[in-house]
């Protein structure tokens, strides 16, 4: 009998909190896109200017390369599909304040993306393929480094960097093959 004289009263959330509140969250999700965009154009586009400078090949004739041998095109956007990667990685670390715990990370990020850079001119454009090795080595040791530091703060970051590992892994077979050519 009391439960039917109970009144269930319904309130209306005050406009002006939910308002300012609106209002926070987008101009948070606006600086959140401009970091963004920062985070992958940038690495993004050093690395295509990295594969367009390399564009000039020393690569075998045709007669000396295996079957295998992937298409100059794929082998130029390895880098900055890696790049792209790594930099939607590192701004989801950047984004959950990892680098201000861990700034070792952003160090490894920053070596990762300048061996990236090198790696095509320096392979292609001066045809320095035992440097190039060595990259592909430097490439793995701190995508190794970004990824124990990155799965510390976001594991969804973490596994961005597992293609990436493929693509160095492709790299320095492809560039194992240009040295006994």
């Amino acid at each position: 009998m009391a439960s039917q004289e109970l009144k269930h009263r319904v309130t209306a959330p005050s406009t002006t909190t939910t308002t300012a509140m609106d209002n926070k969250r987008m101009v948070m999700a606006k600086r959140g896109l401009k970091s963004l965009t920062i985070a992958l154009s940038l690495p993004l586009s050093l690395s295509l200017l990295s594969a367009y400078v390399a564009s000039s090949s020393n690569i075998p004739p045709e007669s000396r390369k295996p079957f295998w041998f992937p298409p100059m095109w794929a082998l130029h956007l390895t880098c900055p599909a890696s790049s792209f990667l790594m930099g939607v990685s590192a701004w989801m670390m950047w984004a959950d304040g990892g680098f201000h715990r861990y700034p070792t990370a952003l160090i490894l990020y920053l070596a990762h993306l300048l061996f990236t850079l090198l790696w095509d001119p320096l392979v292609f454009g001066a045809g320095a393929t035992r440097l190039g090795f060595i990259l592909c080595f430097a490439m793995f040791g701190t995508m190794l480094g970004c990824y124990r530091m990155f799965a510390q703060v976001n594991p969804i970051s973490r596994d961005l960097i597992k293609p990436c590992f493929a693509s160095a892994a492709f790299l320095s077979i492809v560039n194992l093959n240009l040295l006994f050519v």
